[in-house]
């Protein structure tokens, strides 16, 4: 290996260690999600997330904490990828971002079918056709979530997916059970998933607009938690609305531990990207304070668990395994090892992966020791190469 690169690499090394308590952060001039584009990355991956694949070929996790291991490539060439989700028998869904299409992935052969587009996607900037869940009854209602964009905001519709019908076809028309979640060219959220309670939770955007965070009224810069039909689910912290936390600029990761506890990933402005644990009406401190608070905003902010500069995640996508929660960074390219002793880190984080595969976008537990990687070096800030983007297996531990 280079000596530059050796030197990046512990430079990595050294910033991974950087395991805090602390909150969110403000506004950016650069486009939130757009410093996903970033400059170099501390891994040393040459041109940082976006202007040039900068793919090194060391990870910079000590060899005898942790393993992650790719077993090998489920899919490629996909267009964009963003939203994951696995169906009962073990295949997948996934979104794409820029062309609004749902595609149906094998989950032995890879093979791809295409269900066909989500009307009223609008594509542009960080908005699109993003995340996805099915329904907890999805085995009797055939019921697929989808998160978008259209002209005028971000909503969360459902569709019926109706396999007898050709390929293509298959989807119905959109049955919106939320509108009005802010939209705007940077910070749309887009990450949605059902929890152990069965309620359907959102992870929203500020859109650039700092004040939305801990504006209560606004759906903006929130987690939402709601019924499979888009009601204020039954234990929210006000009756009447789907807020669940508030004061976060960006949240694209949300996972649920053992435990039932609920995990979120959040992308910083310029210095600190967060692990969060949520609790109900949280505040988590944006725009006042981006990562750690101290004082009296530690006593009046929610801390994150974890947190890492921004060069080093990129935060989007996150899971649960073996004991940790797992982080997909797309600046950084690399996926991240959070272990937890209950609602605590009980190592410093770990990087794996690191430049191998480009920026990542989700990641999705697939039983046990299992999980799902996608790529995301098509979406106009990376640079694909041959087969981009992927769904990769992954074992870990």
């Amino acid at each position: 290996m280079p000596a530059v690169q050796r030197s990046a690499v512990a430079a990595a090394l050294a910033l991974s260690a950087l395991l805090l308590t602390g909150c969110s952060g403000a506004g950016d001039g650069s486009g939130g999600d757009g410093r996903e584009r970033g400059t170099e990355s501390a891994a040393g991956s040459g041109t940082g997330s976006g202007e040039g694949s900068g793919r090194a070929t060391d990870d910079a996790a000590p060899p005898d904490k942790g393993e992650v291991k790719v077993a090998g490539t489920l899919t490629e060439d996909l267009k964009s990828p963003w939203g994951l989700v696995a169906l009962p028998g073990g295949d997948l869904l996934v979104s794409s971002r820029d062309e609004g299409t749902i595609t149906r992935v094998d989950g032995r052969t890879g093979e791809k079918t295409r269900l066909g587009s989500v009307p009223g996607v609008a594509p542009g900037g960080e908005g699109g056709l993003m995340g996805l869940a099915i329904s907890p009854d999805f085995g009797s209602d055939r019921m697929v979530y989808a998160y978008f964009t259209t002209e005028s905001d971000n909503r969360i519709a459902r569709l019926l997916y109706d396999e007898k019908k050709p390929a293509g076809e298959q989807l119905g028309a959109p049955d919106v059970v939320l509108r009005g979640i802010p939209k705007g060219t940077i910070h749309n959220g887009g990450r949605i998933a059902f929890g152990p309670d069965e309620m359907l939770y959102a992870g929203t955007g500020e859109t650039g607009d700092t004040s939305l965070a801990q504006d209560k009224e606004s759906l903006g810069g929130k987690i939402l938690r709601m019924t499979p039909d888009g009601r204020p689910a039954p234990g929210n912290p006000d009756a009447d609305s789907p807020v669940y936390s508030y004061g976060h600029r960006n949240v694209q990761g949300l996972a649920w531990d053992s435990e039932q506890r609920l995990w979120a990933a959040e992308f910083g402005q310029n210095r600190w990207d967060e692990l969060n644990l949520i609790k109900p009406d949280g505040n988590y401190g944006w725009p006042e304070v981006e990562g750690r608070g101290e004082g009296d905003d530690a006593s009046t902010y929610v801390n994150p668990v974890a947190q890492w500069t921004t060069d080093e995640a990129s935060p989007s996508g996150i899971a649960w395994a073996e004991g940790s929660i797992w982080m997909a960074g797309l600046r950084g390219e690399r996926l991240w090892r959070i272990p937890l002793d209950g609602t605590k880190a009980s190592a410093e984080p770990q990087a794996f992966l690191n430049g191998k595969h480009g920026r990542l976008r989700t990641v999705v537990a697939a039983g046990g020791a299992k999980l799902w990687l996608v790529t995301s070096e098509t979406d106009t800030r990376g640079t694909p190469e041959k087969g981009d983007d992927k769904v990769l297996r992954l074992e870990v531990k």
